[in-house]
């Protein structure tokens, strides 16, 4: 009877202890796969207002999955003009900036609506049209734009308030010209988009290097003027004030704008459109 009783209290010990590593095992499988889970789910999310040329060109689809890949934060692209994208910062709808429209950008910067700004990369305007011999080929965009005008040649403009429709008035109004009438023709649309009209319609328009690269094999246009130092195309990059709007997600704005300058970054962009179209898209400068 005492033996038996003995085996008993063997047994229930073995049941008891065997209960207990069952319970740990399971507590530590539970916290590793929690673990694993957090690490899985991303880290926030960044809202990043930017110009059409930048998703034209196809570079945020290069960049933006590393970002997310190094930081866990996913990145929501709202692609519009640079003035829209500026307006966006000012109503607190985005966390982010990436445009191309600096003395408005300096404008956001000094009236508080965005706490700093960096320069990111730039490329260069250029103007395209059909090659029909009615406007030769050169590096004066003032004197291609004075022609355009006194022959009323057809132009499309973006008419978006785009970084690249305010260089183009501003443009304009270093000849003294207000373009109006039937020549003159206003998409209200993006790059791309202003191209394949411009295409369509045997016209002029002043485009972004990148972006008319990057199409360049569906298009009949050929650059008309490229090289002239009115032409110079900046981007920069801007968080906006959390101070302004208690939603911007800061720290991830933060962490792009340091991660888009950061060396080995600067270097991708350098490096992009390089082996597709012989040349680069975007050439980085942040100093």
């Amino acid at each position: 009877m005492k033996n038996r009783k003995t085996f008993f209290l063997i047994l229930l010990s073995l049941i008891l202890v065997l209960s207990a590593c069952t319970s740990t095992q399971t507590e530590e499988n539970t916290s590793e796969n929690n673990t694993e889970e957090e690490a899985a789910s991303p880290a926030g999310s960044i809202i990043l207002a930017t110009t059409t040329s930048t998703q034209d060109t196809g570079l945020l689809d290069y960049l933006l999955p590393l970002f997310t890949e190094e930081t866990n934060i996913e990145v929501k692209t709202i692609a519009v003009g640079s003035g829209k994208a500026i307006q966006m910062a000012r109503d607190g709808e985005a966390d982010v900036l990436l445009v191309h429209a600096k003395p408005d950008e300096l404008k956001l910067v000094e009236e508080g609506f965005a706490t700093e700004r960096r320069d990111v990369m730039y490329n260069d305007f250029i103007l395209v049209g059909p090659a029909d011999g009615k406007l030769q080929k050169g590096n004066d965009i003032l004197a291609a734009l004075k022609e355009i005008n006194d022959n009323k040649l057809n132009f499309v403009s973006r008419g978006d308030d785009s970084g690249t429709h305010k260089k183009e008035l501003s443009l304009w109004k270093l000849i003294d010209v207000e373009p109006t009438g039937e020549w003159y023709i206003e998409t209200g649309s993006g790059m791309g988009d202003t191209l394949k009209v411009a295409d369509e319609k045997r016209a002029y328009t002043i485009a972004d290097r990148g972006t008319y690269l990057s199409l360049k094999d569906t298009l009949d246009l050929d650059i008309i003027v490229e090289g002239d130092e009115n032409l110079f195309n900046q981007y920069g990059v801007l968080p906006v004030n959390p101070e302004k709007f208690e939603t911007i997600n800061y720290e991830g704005a933060v962490k792009f704008m340091e991660w888009i300058t950061r060396e080995d970054i600067q270097q991708l962009i350098g490096e992009y459109g390089i082996e597709e179209y012989g040349q680069a898209l975007f050439i980085p400068n942040y100093k």
